[in-house]
């Protein structure tokens, strides 16, 4: 009974962002300082839910997206599960837009906007970190993710793993272009495991 009202709390909040409140909005900062690792590609709503609820984000938490984008996936997770969010992009057309999104939201005193490099961003302090990147960008962010979170971190991505950092659950969702692949992984205790 507990997941069906859960579900329906977030596809309240989804329908809310994709009905819009994830719209373009027009820059009004500088020019990211170097360029982002990754083209920009919304992460389906319908993917956004599943990626929340495999890391089982609840209220108590600080979700984190690096690489934020239009910043539905904070949006979803403070709108719907009463969490608080960080929204790192490099981009500030990405960040004014994310912004924009949390205002029409209504959660945007929820939610912290960081208009920085992810690679130079504390993230201390999350207690779940959500990825829409590339696999060379995975693997060279996977140093700092085991540096800096605190163990029992949850760290899910969307489409691309951690090379030899196995996940502890992976599952297949429809993304836009078809059948795609979601991440888990634990921070360990033990960091002597750290995959180079």
């Amino acid at each position: 009974m507990r997941s069906k009202r859960w579900l329906a709390v977030l596809a309240s909040a989804l329908a809310i962002a994709a009905a819009g409140g994830c719209e373009r909005t027009p820059a009004t900062g500088p020019a990211p300082s170097r360029a982002p690792d990754v083209h920009y590609e919304p992460t389906p709503h319908s993917v956004v839910t599943e990626m929340l609820k495999l890391a089982q984000v609840g209220a108590n938490d600080i979700v984190y997206d690096l690489g934020c984008g239009d910043g539905r996936i904070v949006i979803a997770a403070v709108k719907a599960l009463g969490a608080r969010g960080v929204c790192v992009d490099i981009d500030p057309l990405r960040i004014t837009e994310s912004r924009a999104n949390a205002q029409h939201a209504g959660v945007a005193e929820r939610i912290l906007f960081l208009n920085q490099d992810l690679f130079e961003t504390d993230i201390a302090d999350a207690t779940v970190v959500t990825l829409f990147l590339g696999p060379s960008v995975n693997l060279k962010l996977r140093p700092k993710l085991w540096r800096e979170l605190k163990p029992g971190v949850r760290v899910v991505s969307y489409v691309h793993d951690m090379g030899e950092w196995q996940p502890q659950e992976s599952r297949n969702v429809e993304g836009a272009r078809g059948p795609r692949k979601l991440f888990l992984w634990l921070v360990p205790a033990d960091r002597t495991l750290a995959p180079e």
